[in-house]
């Protein structure tokens, strides 16, 4: 029973709204690194996330903008269609 609260807990920490990422990147303005029980306050500001999802959903944040300021994501290849117009 345990192992369904885990899962439950992994699903919902990959899907965020785009209303969830807005209110999460304000909580990250309003409360720093300095600031005590940061990610609690995150999640409760967030809603609906616990302090470990949005302390994870940050990890992924930084590593992504590592890898793009690291030029390990590619640029996208965006092509026009053969439409003019």
């Amino acid at each position: 029973m345990a192992s369904n609260s885990l899962t439950s807990s992994r699903s919902s920490s990959s899907s965020w709204t785009s209303q969830e990422n807005k209110r999460f990147e304000k909580a990250l303005a309003v409360y720093d690194k300095d600031t005590p029980d940061r990610w609690q306050k995150v999640a409760r500001a967030v809603g609906g996330k616990s302090a470990e999802e949005v302390k994870r959903h940050y990890d992924l944040l930084i590593e992504d903008v590592r890898d793009i300021e690291s030029d390990r994501v590619p640029f996208p290849n965006y092509r026009q269609s053969g439409k003019k117009g």
